[in-house]
């Protein structure tokens, strides 16, 4: 296991003063604010002060992630072929220490690396000894080395080389670790197979080996099997971490956070230096070290066994082989960028040859890599997939103008085309296309599908690209096969490993996407989500149970969810401030009405349904008007309830209006909604200022909504009767109360015996103190909150000044300054000659009759 690195003491006596009480205001204030009523003493918050620490100190203390981290976790998918770096030959792995899935992610690393590497000599390298003419001469040379070849074989070199060779691991080790290791009685059988396909090589080998070595007694294994190095960052970075706590003076970054890979350690001679150099090697650093002889044992000293004398980054050296002269033999140099140099020196040609090649390695690993890409690029591009037939499999129809449209010159930050439009199989098959992944696509499609197909068919569509049959031999591949030959096995494979699971990997997220994020269209339609329950079950595969069982996890915390409501509470700052009651009291809901209610208490009730109904309302209700298609009850059920509640909360407005016939009575009902609209305006709910400009004007607006979930939500001004009719009758209603043309509005007796005073839109100063000017039960209005846009300073720069006339001091001004703008809907009506000068209602523009 990985040594952890010591923890930074936060409250020892030297670094206590430092910290010890930084955040206990922090923590007060967010007490308070979060909890008013709740105390909290000095001593509670100091021990959470130092658990917020000790979490501090365990995240300061995680290693940074790196490529190869990144690269493990792609080996799962089987993505790219990254292998992982090798460590030091002298870091066994404790095959105790690694459970199954540990085991098979680092010998499939290990098998990719192999593989990588031996594309690079036959690719890279191969190449170039082939071409060079002085290495391969003419035909007929062709068998002079067979005789020197021929006694090498036969040499007592060759077999102390043979010897060294077999005492390494044989395959069946591998297999051995992964069956004691395995739980799943499928994975044993498999592996008994491998083991025994094996047994035959292994008695080869035990033949050749036994004529070469001592005779080993029964039950001895063929070789004597070493634990092979375990590829892994947890055990790099523990060697790098010892050799750094070895090393005195050393400033700068860890070892760890710059490089990846220890490559070699040993003694080199610096020339024109004293003493010998120990040089640490690795893939980005080369330390030079001078020995501590001597001063371990001296109090006061370090108990480091080597002192730092230089430091080199190894992408700014270049390494120069030197030849040898009469001040030092088997030499190389190094050539830093600013043309500095220093030359070392090894006791040997053979540990100068070992230097040279890992130097040399390291230089020129980046360029050798990306020439093997490059070959490996050509090679796939010469050689395309091999796919199944169109006729088959329609997902695999080439790309044309009539099928996909793309942006032109226009491209993602990861490279990835822009899709603009295509047909529904095209789209599908992008959604889940082999070649990357497009996660901001499948977020858009999810998104805006229901506009152009039915999730029902989404999900066929999904399930026939999941199931992607081989492609079918040619007749070339069928004589080849009936001679007994294999001509497709590598095609196939090639297929199922490039195209068929990132396809069923990439769909299998759909899904996940799907249930999480849009899982109301399951909500809506049971027998979907029944279809995808059984189709998930069905899913086979190692690399698939993982993506299976989060989907599994999902569906059934979305149905917990669904059935217990919502799990969450939301705390706010502060309390709800009680409510306001003007003329109807607690439980009286057959007298609640315009006039009976308190302004404030219905604008905040109608804020709240109104947020409630808002948040509802998924994206997809919005996307290409679907609320006004043919499946607009399925597709916008929220978008509709919404734009019906509306509806009839303007309508109700209108009639509150128009049914008031004596004028004094009419203008009172006007005067209180356009308190309400104040109060709106409060509470940032604009959408219910333009709802009551709509209803003053007589035009329907898109939504609104009112709770005393009672009484509003079951409104219905319009009775039995349809919108147009009711719509003519409170126009013919209007006439009646006003008729065209009339220079005094009719007489009409009052309906309501109540006082038609208002209560006015601040709360009640008995319960929350002194307002001083403000509206303390309300949130900051977003017009009185700095770097926030108000859509009335739009009409303050248009008017500077305004004439209003006195108010009451028990009512706030109504309707707002910006409403005698030049944007006003409303008109300037003087009331004086109605309500008398001392009148409790600010001066009311009424609308163009």
């Amino acid at each position: 296991m990985q040594q952890a690195p010591q923890p930074y003491e936060f409250f020892s006596e030297d670094n206590s003063p430092k910290w010890r009480g930084l955040l206990v205001s922090a923590l007060r204030k967010v007490q308070e604010q979060v909890h008013p009523t709740l105390s909290a003493n000095e001593e509670s918050l100091y021990y959470i002060e130092e658990l917020i620490f000790q979490l501090l100190n365990k995240l300061c203390m995680a290693q940074p992630r790196t490529v190869q981290d990144v690269e493990v976790l792609m080996d799962m998918f089987d993505q790219d072929d990254i292998g992982l770096v090798s460590l030091c030959e002298d870091e066994p792995s404790s095959s105790g220490e690694l459970n199954y899935y540990d085991l098979v992610r680092s010998e499939i690393a290990e098998e990719r690396q192999y593989l990588r590497e031996l594309n690079m000599i036959i690719k890279v390298f191969r190449e170039a000894f082939l071409s060079d003419r002085k290495l391969f001469k003419p035909s007929e040379q062709a068998f002079d080395p067979y005789e020197t070849l021929s006694q090498d074989i036969l040499s007592p070199e060759f077999n102390e080389h043979f010897s060294k060779l077999m005492a390494r691991p044989a395959v069946a080790l591998h297999f051995q670790q992964l069956k004691a290791c395995s739980e799943e009685q499928e994975d044993r059988e498999c592996l008994n197979q491998a083991i025994t396909a094996l047994l035959n090589l292994q008695g080869s080998m035990d033949r050749i080996y036994r004529q070469y070595s001592p005779r080993r007694r029964p039950g001895d294994p063929v070789c004597p099997f070493y634990n092979r190095q375990l590829r892994s960052k947890h055990l790099a970075i523990r060697k790098m971490n010892e050799i750094q706590k070895n090393i005195d003076g050393w400033e700068g970054k860890d070892i760890g956070q710059c490089c990846n890979e220890f490559i070699m350690e040993g003694p080199l001679t610096r020339i024109g230096a004293k003493h010998e150099r120990h040089i640490f090697l690795f893939d980005g650093l080369m330390i030079s070290c001078k020995p501590n002889h001597g001063q371990t044992r001296l109090p006061g000293y370090s108990s480091a066994e080597y002192r730092l004398k230089e430091k080199f980054v190894m992408r700014k050296i270049q390494i120069c082989d030197k030849e040898d002269t009469c001040e030092y033999k088997h030499a190389f140099e190094l050539v830093s960028k600013d043309e500095n140099s220093i030359i070392f020196a090894a006791k040997s040609a053979e540990e100068k040859n070992n230097w040279m090649a890992a130097l040399i390695s390291l230089h020129y690993r980046s360029t050798l890599d990306r020439m093997l890409d490059s070959v490996l690029l050509k090679e796939e591009n010469e050689q395309p997939l091999r796919l199944p037939s169109p006729e088959v499999y329609r997902f695999v129809v080439k790309d044309s103008e009539e099928n996909i449209v793309f942006e032109d010159n226009l491209q993602s930050r990861s490279g990835i085309p822009i899709i603009k439009g295509g047909t529904v199989v095209k789209l599908i098959e992008r959604l889940t296309y082999h070649m990357y992944a497009d996660p901001n696509f499948v977020r858009t499609f999810l998104t805006t599908y229901r506009s152009f197909c039915k999730p029902q068919e989404l999900l066929s569509l999904l399930i026939e690209r999941f199931e992607i049959p081989e492609p079918e031999p040619t007749e070339a591949d069928k004589l080849a096969i009936e001679k007994g030959e294999q001509p497709i096995s590598a095609d196939l494979k090639r297929f199922r490993k490039e195209y068929v699971q990132p396809v069923q990997l990439r769909i299998l997220n759909v899904f996940r996407h799907w249930v999480e994020h849009h899982f109301y269209d399951f909500e809506r339609d049971l027998e979907l989500l029944e279809r995808l329950e059984s189709f998930i079950s069905s899913v086979r595969g190692k690399a698939m149970k993982k993506w299976v069982e989060s989907i599994a996890k999902i569906i059934k915390r979305k149905k917990q969810a669904q059935a217990n409501g919502i799990s969450h509470n939301i705390t706010f700052e502060s309390p709800p401030p009680p409510i306001e009651w003007h003329i109807s009291r607690p439980g009286q809901f057959e007298t609640f009405d315009l006039m009976t209610l308190h302004p404030i208490e219905i604008a905040r009730q109608l804020t709240l349904l109104e947020s409630d109904l808002y948040r509802k309302v998924q994206p997809s209700e919005l996307v290409g008007s679907v609320w006004t298609k043919e499946d607009k009850e399925i597709n916008s059920p929220n978008l509709l309830k919404m734009i019906r509640h509306t509806t009839n909360l303007t309508l109700w407005f209108e009639k509150c209006i128009v049914e008031a016939e004596n004028f004094e009575e009419r203008v009172a009902i006007l005067s209180r909604i356009i308190e309400i609209l104040q109060v709106f305006q409060d509470l940032n709910n604009f959408n219910g200022v333009l709802e009551i400009v709509s209803a003053v004007n007589s035009v329907s607006v898109y939504r609104l909504d009112h709770t005393f979930e009672r009484f509003f939500e079951h409104l219905n001004p319009m009775g039995s009767a349809s919108e147009k009719e009711f719509t003519d009758y409170l126009f013919n209603k209007s006439l009646e109360i006003e008729p065209r043309n009339c220079k005094q509005p009719p007489r009409f007796p009052r309906k309501s015996t109540f006082s038609l005073k208002s209560p006015g839109i601040r709360p009640n100063t008995g319960r929350h103190g002194s307002t001083s000017g403000t509206l303390r039960g309300h949130p900051t209005p977003l017009e009185r909150e700095p770097c926030k846009i108000s859509f009335s300073r739009i009409a303050e720069t248009e008017l500077e000044s305004t004439v209003s006339a006195p108010t009451s001091p028990n009512t706030p001004s109504t309707p707002p300054v910006s409403a005698s703008s030049d944007l006003s809907v409303f008109l300037d009506v003087d009331l004086n000659s109605s309500c008398g000068s001392n009148s409790i209602f600010a001066p009311v523009l009424l609308p163009h009759s």
